[in-house]
């Protein structure tokens, strides 16, 4: 039976759910740079987008997150990958056959500076 998330993880999950509906088309940022923001580890964000509902992961720009360098995660499954590669093509990015955005720069979203959050003290 699986476990009831924390209330801590409930708070985290939901910011990393708005952070990434703000990620504007033709853009992108890393997961690193989310969690940053956050002031959690990036493994919080990747978590929390690789338990995506099939509702929230058509309605969010999850594939506008990619891992640290600008690159698609090489950890991904597969299909995953090519559907993310897709869908940020789509978007007019450019990705070469390593995964890595190209002209990165240009589109890269800046989330914002490290908040002085501390999670598991929040009501």
């Amino acid at each position: 039976m699986p476990q009831k998330p924390s209330s801590t993880f409930a708070r985290i999950r939901a910011e990393v759910l708005r952070l990434v509906a703000l990620i504007p088309e033709g853009q992108f940022t890393t997961y690193g740079s989310i969690a940053i923001h956050m002031n959690v580890v990036a493994r919080h964000v990747a978590t929390v987008l690789a338990r995506l509902t099939k509702e929230e992961s058509r309605a969010l720009p999850w594939h506008r997150v990619v891992s640290a360098n600008a690159r698609i995660s090489p950890n991904m499954d597969a299909k995953l990958a090519a559907r993310q590669k897709r869908l940020l093509k789509a978007e007019g990015l450019k990705i070469d056959r390593a995964g890595f955005i190209q002209d990165a720069d240009a589109h890269f979203h800046v989330v914002g500076v490290r908040r002085n959050i501390r999670w598991s003290e929040m009501q």
